[in-house]
């Protein structure tokens, strides 16, 4: 029997099959992926084969090709990847100017693991109905900064009906994943895509302005208009994983623009002669931020650890 994983609490896995019946199951055996050391081989979005045992229980034995995946460097297990969901048409990273702040390079180094793995992506910037006038204009730079760059870009209020249409239109038969730190709002935004869903939310810690864990696992949601989405746990940090030090620039779209001109095909955009990104970033035509976040995963790669 076939079906697609829609929730992964890390044991078990509920599988949907093509009537649209649940199945909670286990993995089979010694189950591994070639080629990818994760710290659970199957994901939301995996269509898999399963089978049901004597006794009743269902058991997954085997998974089909992916589309795709995205992963980030397990926070715990430096060498081990955690599989975020496969199978997916886009991503979605909800990020908050401020109650929390979201920093710019966490939302580089996921923008450059979307690119790496070849998953589109967009910004949904949430939470506009808190924000004083410097931070609204802040919002609104990040949002000329993204789009720019070439990425979507959506000013919400997760509060407000009215200011998530276009999101929604956006999202009308895709299947997404939505991922962003605790607390900027990510089940906010989905109960309000996904009427009478009801996911539990919590308000942040006012005290240290960081969110709290609500969604403790992945799990997929059917959208009303079509498409669906991956709910996902709130992530405090992002590692990348599997980069290469001369690549790295392939996955910043601006960066890998201008790295075209450079002198040398190597060049790390640091300290090389002929540099011609080194020269967009002089002449402002590539942010500051941005260059930020590319040199802090060409750290990564030669420390080999995970910031």
């Amino acid at each position: 029997m076939e079906g697609i994983v829609v929730r992964n609490t890390g044991s078990w896995f509920t599988v949907k099959n093509s009537e649209g019946k649940l199945i909670d199951c286990k993995i089979k055996g010694n189950f591994r992926i070639k080629g990818i050391r994760s710290t659970t081989p199957i994901a939301v979005g995996d269509r898999v084969k399963y089978s049901h045992a004597d006794d009743g229980s269902a058991w997954i034995f085997d998974i089909f090709d992916r589309k795709n995946y995205i992963i980030r460097r397990s926070s715990n297990l430096s060498k081990y990847s955690h599989i975020l969901a496969a199978n997916i048409d886009l991503v979605g990273l909800v990020v908050t100017v401020n109650y929390p702040e979201t920093y710019t390079i966490f939302i580089d180094r996921f923008l450059a693991t979307s690119e790496a793995y070849q998953v589109p992506a967009c910004l949904i910037i949430n939470k506009l109905d808190r924000y004083d006038e410097d931070e609204l204009e802040y919002a609104r730079g990040l949002k000329f900064l993204y789009e720019t760059i070439g990425y979507p870009v959506f000013l919400v209020s997760a509060l407000e009906k009215e200011s998530l249409k276009e999101l929604k239109v956006f999202l009308k038969d895709k299947i997404t994943l939505i991922a962003g730190n605790s607390g900027v709002g990510k089940s906010t935004i989905i109960n309000r895509l996904i009427p009478h869903l009801n996911l539990r939310v919590r308000e942040i810690s006012e005290y240290h302005n960081r969110g709290m864990h609500t969604t403790t696992f992945s799990e997929m949601y059917d959208m009303p208009e079509g498409g669906a989405i991956i709910d996902t746990p709130g992530i405090k940090g992002f590692g990348t994983i599997d980069m290469d030090v001369y690549e790295v620039g392939h996955f910043f779209k601006e960066i890998f623009e201008f790295s075209k001109k450079c002198r040398f095909n190597n060049c790390t955009h640091i300290h090389e002669p002929g540099c011609a990104v080194l020269e967009a970033l002089e002449n402002n035509y590539i942010s500051q931020s941005r260059y930020k976040s590319y040199l802090s995963i060409l750290e990564d790669d030669m420390d080999e650890k995970y910031r």
